[in-house]
């Protein structure tokens, strides 16, 4: 893997100063992922290029672009213009609706491009159309954007939740991470009135309220694992589940989401976890694991396989 050059990690302090003016060295830095000497060297090479950045002192102070910046041009390829409307669609994002805001966002950049440019994207955007998804769940661009905000600056917030039930909660959390998970969305955080680690849906919380305090991210937070390994824990019914397998065989079929996979003394493996649709559960995960099986922990989940097993009998009977 090559490495970046400093003119690229430049242009990405730019880009950084032009959408957080104030931004701190050291809010710099760990978005360049560089130490604060390297960022600063950044913030000189952009000075040497004739780009005014004004510095302030002070416990409120930061980088800051001067006036009169005027910054190159916006330039796509007919393939990448194309491929912007192709992404939006994907995301179930009406891209021809200028009151959605990637929609709108997608038709300035497709009025400034050449025609030649623009001409396939635009005729995607137009007559393209997408499935609605069954259970839609996407989040709220504002309150997201507040959400990733605390993230990169480490600021505690309270945040506003629904439940799957509707009920109103409040909570206060260190919020870690923002992770994309087979497009849904999810806030991975520090609970503070449990003093562990909880994800919550983004499309769940209702507002965002900046908090006084501040938190460090664990150094080696891999923020894709942590989700997954979450979302096997904590919810109503337990599942214990031991295969006649060895742990090499079985683990391709096994979601993380469904608990901890291990190896067993006798050759075999045992997930452990807990799910909240002991039925899905069953019919939809442990039916396509192509094992024997055995159900040793959950009754919910013994009364699920157990259907299960005789719906498809009947089905050959």
């Amino acid at each position: 893997m090559s490495e970046i050059s400093p003119t690229a990690r430049a242009l990405r302090a730019l880009d950084i100063l032009q959408g957080r003016p104030g931004v701190t060295a050291s809010e710099l830095a760990q978005r360049l992922g560089v130490t604060e000497r390297a960022a600063r060297r950044y913030v000189a090479i952009l000075r040497e290029a004739d780009i005014p950045v004004v510095s302030t002192r002070g416990p409120y102070g930061g980088y800051t672009l001067g006036r009169g910046v005027r910054l190159p041009p916006l330039v796509f390829s007919a393939t990448e213009a194309l491929g912007l409307v192709m992404a939006a669609l994907d995301s179930q994002h009406a891209v021809a609706d200028a009151s959605d805001p990637v929609g709108s966002a997608l038709g300035k950049i497709l009025r400034v491009l050449p025609t030649n440019v623009a001409r396939q994207a635009v005729m995607v955007r137009e007559t393209a159309r997408t499935v609605p998804e069954r259970f839609p769940a996407r989040p709220d661009p504002a309150v997201t954007s507040e959400l990733v905000e605390a993230v990169a600056a480490q600021r505690q917030v309270r945040i506003g939740y629904r439940t799957a039930a509707g009920n109103p909660r409040s909570f206060d959390v260190d919020p870690w991470s923002v992770v994309v998970r087979y497009g849904r969305w999810y806030l991975l955080c520090l609970s503070h009135h449990a003093a562990e680690l909880r994800t919550y849906r983004v499309d769940r919380i209702t507002e965002v309220t900046p908090l006084d305090g501040s938190f460090e991210v664990p150094a080696d937070l891999d923020p894709a694992a942590e989700l997954e390994a979450n979302l096997a824990r904590g919810w109503e019914h337990e599942t214990h589940v031991v295969f006649a397998a060895p742990i090499e065989q079985v683990r391709p079929w096994i979601r993380p989401t469904l608990g901890d996979l291990r190896a067993r003394p006798d050759g075999g493996c045992e997930l452990v976890g807990s799910t909240s649709n002991a039925e899905a559960y069953a019919g939809e995960w442990l039916a396509g694991v192509p094992f024997d099986f055995t159900v040793v922990g959950g009754e919910e989940l013994r009364a699920a396989v157990r259907a299960v097993a005789e719906r498809l009998a009947r089905a050959v009977g």
